[in-house]
């Protein structure tokens, strides 16, 4: 039995009508390399079957505290049905991209049973080009993206040929404890958490400011200050660097405020070598290139909708803070950094150069928050009031002036080719999440085997036209290109 962290347990309380807390991917894979030339939904569920004790969060189960006291608990289900979680679809001919992405879609907006591991696959069937897809989604309380990476490595191989396959396991059966424990343990809990908030409130409050959506309102400035001096007096730090740091404003746009429960999803892959190509003749890094790339996408968009802001988007990128010894952990250990997009500069070179400048100065800018700072600021309030708060806030969030505009986020994944029941991986396209305070817009990027692979999330009702992203990505990459060319001749 294992208790959730307060971060983790934020991706519950974020959900509601209009928001889901999972994340997944989708992988398409050549059936041809598998043995008997297929790939069938028996095979998917003997593999996952097999693998189980090696991918733990799959049997995981919610146990919740009675009255929500406490923060709920994951125990191996005693009652798991893997026939329940792998299913299998089909597309009609002829099963294009788009088909495919609107089916993705609408999995992608069904809420996962919380009576259950909070996971599901499908395997989809008529693909163009006899190719085949598997769409996982997992609940981001139980994966960030580095674990989500690391379960994808539990399942996939490295050759066509799988090792031989290890007797399964006999699941070990937990003691859980009753309701009337488990309720006297978070009332325990919950006498003490003003003890230990007041404890965190030297630490925590010099980094007030820091919290996306809170430097905007009056006062938050100077208490982080004064939290600052305190922090040195009572010897709990050295205190936050106070250099002079603009604050970065998110401008009003066509896809910020309250989004709906519907979703569209679009997906496409640049080279890998072409990115290097760029990063490398301009001395900046794959990430810049990336952001660069996102940053035309979106000017181009808002430019072809009339609605282009006069100052740069602002954009949540979540980090990983896992350590060396956290490799294999499940749950979330990540951290959030604001990073402006220069979409209102019109020449691409610049948006580059901007980029690269401002990710530097974000960095900088979040190098003295410690690792753990977002799981401590999720534990100020006690169990029993972070549901509410959390989906009070995030009703709150998007009815007013947006905190930030969209998400972008770029996951590392294999560069050599990998293989699923000897189906080999094409490409991996993440399928993330929206919600109220972070925009209607998810760009999640994962290198695989020489391609970047994105995917783009989106409400349906605020950017009905996601597949405009896709062409605008293969133009940016080519303007970035065209410059590198450029740039080597004058060279």
């Amino acid at each position: 039995m294992r208790q959730l962290t307060p971060l983790d347990v934020q991706f519950l309380n974020a959900e509601s009508t209009t928001t889901t807390g999972h994340v997944g991917g989708l992988s398409i894979l050549d059936p041809s390399t598998a043995p008997g030339g297929r790939l069938t939904l028996d095979d998917l569920r003997e593999l996952i079957g097999e693998r189980l004790h090696l991918a733990k969060p799959l049997r995981w189960r919610l146990l919740p505290v009675p009255l929500g006291l406490d923060h709920p608990y994951w125990i191996d289900d005693p009652e798991f049905d893997l026939e329940y979680h792998v299913r299998e679809i089909a597309l009609p001919a002829p099963g294009d991209e788009r088909q495919l992405a609107e089916q993705i879609s609408r999995l992608t907006a069904r809420p996962l049973d919380r009576r259950r591991p909070l996971w599901e696959a499908y395997l989809v069937h008529g693909l163009q080009d006899g190719n085949v897809a598997v769409y996982t989604k997992v609940h981001h309380s139980a994966i960030d993206g580095v674990s989500g990476a690391e379960l994808i490595g539990v399942l996939m191989d490295t050759t066509a040929e799988p090792p031989p396959a290890k007797p399964p396991e006999t699941p070990h059966k937990e003691s859980v404890p009753s309701g009337a424990e488990l309720a006297f343990n978070g009332v325990k809990r919950l006498a003490l958490h003003p003890v230990k908030a007041a404890l965190q409130v030297p630490k925590l409050l010099q980094h007030l400011d820091e919290v996306p959506g809170l430097a905007r309102y009056p006062g938050v400035g100077l208490l982080a200050k004064a939290g600052s001096v305190l922090n040195r007096v009572t010897r709990q730090g050295s205190g936050r660097h106070e250099a002079d740091r603009p604050r970065l404003v998110a401008p009003d746009t066509p896809f910020n405020g309250p989004i709906s429960p519907h979703r569209r999803f679009a997906y496409g892959s640049l080279p890998l070598d072409e990115v290097k190509h760029v990063k490398n003749t301009f001395g900046v890094t794959v990430n810049d290139v990336v952001m660069a790339l996102c940053a035309s996408v979106m000017r181009r968009w808002l430019v072809d909708h009339d609605a282009l802001p006069d100052q740069p988007l602002v954009t949540l990128v979540p980090l990983s803070v896992r350590t060396p010894e956290q490799a294999k952990d499940a749950g979330n250990q990540v951290s959030v950094m604001l990073a402006p997009l220069p979409t209102h500069l019109a020449d691409p070179a610049a948006r580059l150069a901007e980029v690269t400048t401002a990710m530097v100065a974000a960095k900088q800018r979040y190098q003295p928050l410690p690792a753990s700072w977002l799981v401590d600021f999720s534990g100020m309030l006690p169990a029993a009031l972070g549901g509410l708060a959390a989906r009070a806030t995030m009703k709150f969030l998007g009815a007013t002036a947006p905190v930030v505009n969209l998400v972008v986020s770029n996951v590392p994944g294999s560069q050599s080719p990998l293989y699923l029941a000897g189906a080999r991986l094409l490409a991996n396209y993440p399928v993330s999440a929206i919600t109220d305070a972070s925009g209607g817009l998810n760009i999640t990027v994962m290198s695989y085997d020489g391609k970047l692979d994105f995917g783009f999330v989106a409400c349906r009702e605020l950017i009905p036209d996601v597949w405009d992203l896709i062409d605008h990505l293969h133009d940016a990459l080519a303007e970035l290109t065209k410059l590198a060319a450029e740039h080597t001749r004058e060279a």
